[in-house]
C-alpha cells in the first residue's frame, strides 16, 4: 500500500509517497481502507516536530480518515467488514490503509459522503466537547469564536447555534467572515482591520464575551482575553498564530473568569465515554441536517504537501481533505 511518510522533521516538502507494508490486525482492532483523510493543523505541527506528539520515524501524519473495513482482529463481529466508518486515530491517517481500535471506527450516516466522512470527527468532535463538556456554555451566552472559519472554528459557530447561544466570529479576512455568517455567526469582526477589544467591547454593551474559542493563540489572545466576561471561560484550543500566550493571573482573579484547556485526542485514552456521549449528539445534528461541514478543497494523496503548505499558509476555509 501507498502511504505519506515522514522521515525526519521539516517542511511538508520533505514529506515522500512510498509504498509500505500493510499493517497487521490485532485482536479488537479493524483495519479501514481509506477513502479519504482529513488535513489538520496539528498534522502540520507533527511532520515539524512542534507538536506535544512526535511518532517515531518514519511516520504518517493524519487525524482521522473515512472509509471502509475490509478486516477485522479477533474478538470483532465479522459484520462489521464492508461498514463504512470514519475514525480517528493519534497518527497514520495519509495512507492506504489505516488499522485502528474498533472503538474507534463509528459507522457514517447514509447521507454521509466519505469526503465529509474524512473532515467531520477531530473539528466537531473538539467544538462540541469544549463548548458543551469544558466550557459548559448555556443557552442565552455569547460566544466568541476566534479563528472562525477554519475548521474547528467553524464547526464551534455551528455547534454554538445550535447550542442557542449569540455567536461572534471573529476572522482575517471578509471573505472569511462571510462564510461564518453563512453557517450561524450573529456579528462578525475583522481582526485585520478592526481593532478587537473595541470590538468586543462594543458588541457585547461592556460586558466581553462569556466563552472565547481559540484555536489561533499569540497577540489575538492578548487582545481577547482581556475581553472576556464576568466568570467567562477561556477555551485554549491550540496555537495556530505558532506563538503560545502567557496569562495574565490577575485577568482571571478580577473577573472571577477560568481558563480551560482542550486536548481532544486524550479523551480516547483517559475518558472515552466523553466521546461517545459526545459524538451521539454531533451524529443526532448531522443526520437531521444541522450540520453542514465546508469542504474548502480535495487532493490526491500524492499531493499531501501541498495540501499541508495550504493550511499553513492560511489559504483554507473549513477542511482540506486528500481523496485516496
Amino acid at each position: 500500500m501507498k502511504a505519506v511518510l515522514c522521515k525526519s522533521f521539516g517542511a511538508p516538502n520533505q514529506l515522500t509517497v512510498e509504498d509500505v507494508p500493510s499493517p497487521p490486525v490485532k485482536g479488537g482492532e479493524v483495519k479501514i481502507r481509506v477513502r479519504a483523510c482529513g488535513v489538520n493543523f496539528p498534522d502540520a505541527l507533527m511532520i515539524q516536530g512542534l507538536y506535544q506528539l512526535k511518532p517515531p520515524f518514519p511516520f504518517s501524519p493524519g487525524l482521522e480518515v473515512a472509509g471502509d473495513i475490509i478486516e477485522v482482529g479477533q474478538g470483532v463481529d465479522a459484520e462489521r467488514v464492508g461498514q463504512r466508518i470514519m475514525a480517528t486515530m493519534m497518527f497514520g491517517g495519509f495512507a492506504e490503509e489505516v488499522v485502528v481500535p474498533q472503538s474507534s471506527a463509528l459507522p457514517m450516516p447514509d447521507n454521509m459522503s466519505y469526503e465529509r466522512g474524512a473532515g467531520f470527527p477531530l473539528v466537531y468532535g473538539t467544538a462540541h466537547v469544549a463548548l458543551s463538556h469544558r466550557a459548559r456554555l448555556q443557552a442565552g451566552e455569547t460566544l466568541l469564536v476566534l479563528g472562525a472559519a477554519g475548521g474547528v472554528g467553524l464547526a464551534a459557530v455551528e455547534i454554538g447555534k445550535l447550542m442557542s447561544v449569540r455567536v461572534i466570529a471573529a476572522a482575517s479576512s471578509a471573505q472569511k467572515l462571510a462564510l461564518a455568517r453563512s453557517h450561524g455567526a450573529d456579528e462578525t469582526i475583522n481582526y485585520n482591520n478592526e481593532n478587537l477589544r473595541d470590538r468586543i467591547k462594543s458588541l457585547t454593551e461592556g460586558r466581553g464575551a462569556d466563552v472565547i474559542f481559540d484555536p489561533v493563540g499569540g497577540d489575538i489572545f492578548d487582545q481577547a482575553v482581556r475581553r472576556i466576561a464576568w466568570e467567562g471561560r477561556y477555551l485554549v484550543i491550540g496555537f495556530a498564530s505558532g506563538r503560545i500566550p502567557t496569562l495574565p493571573a490577575n485577568i482571571a482573579l478580577l473577573k472571577n473568569a477560568s481558563m480551560v484547556g482542550l486536548f481532544w485526542g486524550a479523551y480516547l485514552s483517559q475518558d472515552p465515554d466523553v466521546i461517545k456521549r459526545s459524538f451521539q449528539q454531533l451524529l443526532a445534528w448531522y443526520a437531521k441536517g444541522r450540520l453542514r461541514p465546508h469542504i474548502h478543497r480535495t487532493y490526491a494523496l500524492e499531493d499531501a504537501p501541498n495540501a499541508l503548505e495550504d493550511l499553513i499558509n492560511r489559504k483554507a476555509m473549513g477542511k482540506l481533505v486528500l481523496m485516496v
